[in-house]
């Protein structure tokens, strides 16, 4: 018999409803287990230069710097937001908000940082970095899948459950890893455009004219500010995204669809 003929036929795509709560699990539990490198990345892209004194000098001086100053439970500040990720660009700004250390003692929570903004700023200003974030996600989204199912093709069928989680671990951690790469620079201008308050001068305002303006202000690397604890979340992060979601997903088609 060949191998062709014993290969399992690949399963069935479930129902959209049971693929969005297969990718809703897969997306928290990715949060869960990597936002404090989401906190660090964002204190990096806002910081300017060398940040000073008060400056992060690597990821682990950082991680130091905020448990010692602020308290551990800082690295989890703002992963509400996140979580309700069907509201992606309000939550994404409340987020930012709470990340920056500019802003500690400044909101109590999401929900007081969400009123807060709205009374000072307006409805509106939870939309800024909206285009921003558009790129931001287009380049992450396209890296990802365009990349996974490539090194899927290349990786040979596992004939163990373990070692097709490791296979789909390593083809979501690369396409992870190679979103990463297109996206950061989207990234860094999206953080700083939406960390600008009301009454502030608005230095950033579109993505493209952002890039090049923190390229030309501070260089190239100033793109990829971040981007050490960024990718260290977001490889990892990619293959638990896929591994997480063919397992609810099998779970779902055995015990609730049946099949």
């Amino acid at each position: 018999m060949s191998a062709a003929t014993q290969q399992k036929a690949a399963p069935k795509p479930l129902p959209f409803q049971w693929q969005f709560v297969a990718g809703a699990v897969a997306g928290v539990s990715e949060i869960l287990t990597m936002y404090p490198l989401d906190v660090v990345k964002t204190r990096f892209q806002l910081q300017v230069g060398t940040g000073g004194a008060d400056g992060y000098s690597s990821i682990g001086d950082c991680f130091k710097k905020i448990i010692k100053n602020e308290g551990f439970g800082t690295l989890y500040r703002g992963i509400i937001p996140p979580i309700m990720a069907f509201l992606v660009v309000p939550f994404e700004l409340v987020k930012i908000r709470l990340q920056d250390k500019a802003n500690a003692g400044k909101y109590k929570g999401s929900i007081d940082a969400l009123t807060k903004i709205v009374k000072a700023e307006g409805a509106l200003a939870l939309y800024n970095g909206l285009e921003a974030t558009l790129w931001r996600h287009a380049s992450w989204n396209g890296g990802y899948f365009g990349c996974i199912q490539g090194v899927r093709s290349v990786i040979p069928e596992a004939e163990t459950p373990n070692g097709n989680l490791a296979r789909n671990f390593v083809a979501g951690a690369i396409g992870g890893t190679f979103a990463t790469m297109l996206n950061t620079p989207f990234d860094v201008v999206k953080t700083r455009i939406q960390n600008q308050a009301k009454g502030s001068v608005l230095k950033y305002n579109w993505t493209l004219p952002g890039v090049a303006m923190v390229y030309r202000e501070e260089g190239f690397r100033a793109l990829y500010k971040g981007f050490v604890p960024k990718v260290l979340r977001l490889g990892p992060g990619g293959g638990i995204l896929l591994v997480v979601f063919d397992t609810v997903s099998n779970l779902i088609r055995k015990h609730v669809l049946l099949e």
